[in-house]
């Protein structure tokens, strides 16, 4: 049975890195932050200002200069080998600009590609098909990337998110490299997920009509975190 979403708490969160030349800089510095179970939240901010080295950090990607990262009871930051790989292939589901489906695999079996982490709770075939059903893509199971629409492989990117059961969907321009329409339509799909699974998600967008239909805006900028209440999807903002 799939755990239930948990608190996502970011404590002093800080990440230097050092270019080149020697010279050291701080990308993210003494971020503090809770994100509700189930809550959804989009990062803002400008180009280089660490919204992909943020998500990186909560997703075990990256490890934090200083600070902690704890989801539900257990410290990301303090994972380590296998514990974090397992972590990483169990609680967290990425989803980001660049697809990144393997071509010479059908839609079906490119979503099942996560599942090969786990030694235990496999998921089967017919569970990733029912997932991809669930998406809109029931017909398109067998197809190759490079038969699908931009729209469409974003799709399976997200059943592939969400084939482990994961309760954290962590989000880098989703929509990036979509059109308006195709862009708005991978929103509701990531928002209708996050209701129907009490998933929390996470996602970076440069787009401020995307950003207001989230419950929360989090808006990075010179190293520092501020937030601004969002709405809900389908009202309006005055």
């Amino acid at each position: 049975m799939d755990e239930p979403a948990q608190e996502l708490v970011l404590h002093e969160v800080t990440r230097r890195f050092t270019g080149p030349d020697g010279t050291e800089f701080t990308v993210l510095d003494r971020i503090s932050s809770t994100v509700a179970a189930a809550e959804t939240v989009a990062i803002v901010g400008p180009s280089g200002s660490g919204k992909s080295t943020l998500l990186n950090l909560i997703g075990g990607l990256d490890t934090p200069t200083s600070g902690s990262i704890r989801l539900g009871a257990d410290e990301v930051t303090a994972l380590t080998g296998l514990e974090l790989a397992r972590f990483r292939a169990s609680r967290v589901g990425f989803v980001f600009q660049e697809h990144h489906l393997l071509p010479q695999l059908s839609a079906v079996e490119n979503v099942l590609l996560p599942s090969l982490a786990l030694s235990e709770g496999r998921r089967d075939e017919e569970w990733a098909r029912k997932l991809l059903g669930r998406l809109g893509l029931g017909g398109r199971l067998d197809a190759f990337p490079g038969q699908l629409s931009g729209g469409e492989r974003q799709r399976v990117a997200l059943a592939r998110a969400l084939v482990n059961g994961a309760k954290l969907l962590l989000c880098d321009e989703p929509t990036g490299n979509l059109d308006a329409e195709t862009g708005a339509a991978v929103v509701t799909l990531l928002l209708d997920v996050a209701r129907e699974e009490s998933a929390t998600v996470l996602m970076v967008t440069h787009n401020a009509a995307h950003a207001r239909r989230f419950g929360r805006s989090l808006q990075l900028r010179e190293g520092g975190l501020t937030g601004t209440p969002g709405v809900k999807d389908g009202e309006v903002r005055a």
